[in-house]
C-alpha cells in the first residue's frame, strides 16, 4: 500500500497503527539483511504505535529517517565513526512535526559519511544495495532511504540533499525524491555538511505521499533563521486542475546520456505534450560548469562545519596526553572521502587561494541564479535527466572525480536554491531511470502538481516492488 492508502485505512478503522508497525517491522527483519538500508531500528516502535491516536493526520504512517537527521533517543551517526554512539536529546524540527501528526520513526537509514558521496559506499559501517539489483549501488548519499522506500521496507522516508543526495538515489531506485526550495523545510537538527546548499527532502512511491510529508513538515521555524514563511498547501494543490504550462527541456542535459535515459526523455515529452504542456528547448549555458563550482563551495563549507569535531566538544574523543594529540587522533576517524573534501575546502579558503577559488565560485553561483531567473521568464518548469545513466555497480567508481560527475545534473538546483523533483520515468533493462523537474523559487507545489499528472498518465506509482508485493 502507498502511504496515503495506509492513512485512509487507519482512519476508517480497518488497520491499527500497531498492525502497520508490526507488518513493516517483520518485512524489515526479513529483507533488510540483504539490502542493508538501515543502520538502527527503533526498539520502542511497537510501544509508540500502541499509543498513537487514530485521529491524527498521519496516524499509522512509518518513516525511515536518514541518519544525519536528529531523532530524540535514537542513535544518529551521520554514517561516521565519530558519531557512532551519539544519541540526540531532541528531534529535528521536520521529525518533530511529523511525529506530532502521528507518524512513527521506524529506524535510521544508511548514508555516505556526513552526506559526502553518491553511492552510500562511503558509509563508515557498510554499503547499502539497490533493491533492483543488489550488485549495484542505491545512489547516495540518501541511498539507505531510497532503498528502504523502493523495497517497501518503509512507506515514507526523509533524506537530505546537498548536491543531489535525495534525487540521485531516488532515480537509481525508481522512487520520487523532492529537494524543496532552500528554506522551505527547516534544517534544524540536520547534521551540517554545506549549510547554504543542503536541505531535508521527502522520498516516497507516489506524489500524493510526498504531499503528505511536505504539508506536515514545511513552514517557518524559529530554530532555523534560513527557514521560509511559506505556508504549505501541497495536498490542496494536487486537487486543482493542471494549469497551462510551458515546459523547457534543458539543452545541456540532452547529450551523453544512456539509451534508457534518452528513451525516458522522449516518452516523458510525449506524455507532457499529451497533458497540454507547451514544450520548447531552452539553454542554461552555465549548467555544465556548476559541478566545478559546487566542488569548491561545498568542501569549503564542510571544512568550516566539520572543524567542530575535534574531540573536545563534539564527536567521540580519542585518547592523548596533549590537546593536539587528541585532536589528531579524533579526526583520524574521519573516512577517506570526508578527509578529501575537508582538505579541498581548507585549501580553497586559505590565504592566497580564497580569491582565486572561493570568491570566483561564489560569483559563478550568482551568474547561475541570474540565468535561472531569466529561464523562468520563458518557461514555467524545466526538464532534464536526474542522472545520465541508471545505477552503476558497487565498486564501479573508484576514481573520486568519476564519482563527483554523478552530480552533473543535480547540483544546479542546490546552487540556486530552486525546488527540484526526481520522478520515476522508465527502465533501462531491469534498472530504473529518473527525470528531474525544476520550478521557480517557492513553487514546490507546482512541481508536485505536474508530477502527479505524469504519474496518473503513466501509472508510475507502483504497488509491486523489486522484492515482491508491497504491503
Amino acid at each position: 500500500m502507498l502511504a496515503h492508502e495506509i492513512r485512509a485505512r487507519v482512519a476508517r478503522g480497518e488497520l491499527s497503527p500497531l498492525e502497520v508497525a508490526e507488518a513493516y517491522l517483520r518485512r524489515v527483519r526479513e529483507l533488510d539483511p540483504g539490502l542493508k538500508a538501515f543502520l538502527t531500528l527503533n526498539e520502542r516502535l511497537l510501544e509508540e504505535a500502541r499509543r498513537v491516536e487514530r485521529g491524527l493526520p498521519l496516524a499509522g504512517l512509518l518513516l525511515a529517517v536518514k541518519d544525519n537527521i536528529a531523532t530524540k533517543g535514537l542513535r544518529t551517526t551521520a554514517g561516521s565513526r565519530l558519531l557512532e554512539n551519539f544519541v540526540p536529546p531532541y528531534d529535528a524540527t521536520a521529525v518533530a512535526r511529523l511525529k506530532a501528526q502521528g507518524a512513527l520513526v521506524l529506524g535510521k537509514t544508511n548514508l555516505d559519511e556526513f552526506g559526502m558521496g553518491s553511492s552510500t559506499e562511503h558509509s563508515a559501517f557498510f554499503p547499502s544495495k539497490n533493491p533492483f539489483d543488489p550488485s549495484r549501488v542505491p545512489g547516495g548519499s540518501s541511498g539507505g532511504s531510497a532503498a528502504a522506500v523502493a523495497a517497501d521496507l518503509a512507506p515514507l522516508a526523509l533524506g537530505s540533499d546537498t548536491g543531489g543526495s535525495v534525487r540521485q538515489p531516488a532515480s537509481f531506485c525508481g522512487v520520487y525524491g523532492l529537494k524543496p526550495t532552500y528554506g522551505r523545510v527547516s534544517r534544524f537538527g540536520l547534521v551540517a555538511y554545506a549549510s547554504s546548499l543542503e536541505g531535508i527532502g521527502p522520498m516516497a512511491r507516489s506524489v500524493r505521499d510526498l504531499a503528505l510529508l511536505m504539508d506536515a513538515m514545511a513552514g517557518l521555524d524559529p530554530m532555523d533563521a534560513t527557514s521560509l514563511d511559506l505556508p504549505p498547501r501541497f495536498q490542496e494543490a494536487l486537487e486543482e486542475p493542471l494549469p497551462p504550462l510551458r515546459l523547457g527541456v534543458v539543452r545541456e542535459g540532452l547529450s551523453g546520456n544512456s539509451p534508457g535515459v534518452e528513451r525516458a526523455l522522449e516518452e516523458a515529452l510525449g506524455v507532457f505534450q499529451g497533458l497540454g504542456l507547451r514544450v520548447k528547448e531552452v539553454s542554461w549555458p552555465s549548467l555544465p560548469l556548476a559541478l566545478a563550482a559546487y566542488y569548491i563551495l561545498a568542501p569549503a563549507e564542510a571544512s568550516s562545519n566539520l572543524a567542530r569535531y575535534d574531540g573536545t566538544l563534539f564527536g567521540t574523543r580519542a585518547e592523548g596526553e596533549e590537546v593536539w594529540q587528541v585532536v589528531e587522533a579524533t579526526r583520524a576517524r574521519f573516512g577517506l572521502e570526508v578527509k578529501r573534501r575537508v582538505l579541498v575546502g581548507t585549501f580553497v579558503l586559505s590565504s592566497g587561494y580564497y580569491e582565486a577559488y572561493y570568491e570566483r565560485a561564489q560569483a559563478f553561483r550568482a551568474r547561475l541564479k541570474a540565468e535561472a531567473r531569466a529561464l523562468f521568464q520563458e518557461v514555467d518548469l524545466l526538464l532534464l535527466p536526474t542522472t545520465p545513466h541508471p545505477a552503476f555497480p558497487l565498486g564501479g567508481r573508484p576514481d573520486p572525480l568519476a564519482m563527483y560527475r554523478e552530480d552533473l545534473y543535480t547540483v544546479g538546483a542546490n546552487l540556486t536554491g530552486l525546488p527540484a523533483l526526481s520522478l520515476p520515468a522508465g527502465f533501462e533493462g531491469h534498472l530504473p531511470v529518473g527525470l528531474q523537474l525544476l520550478a521557480p523559487w517557492g513553487k514546490d507545489e507546482l512541481l508536485l502538481r505536474a508530477a502527479l499528472a505524469h504519474e496518473e498518465a503513466t501509472a508510475r506509482a507502483f504497488l509491486k516492488t523489486p522484492l515482491g508485493e508491497a504491503l
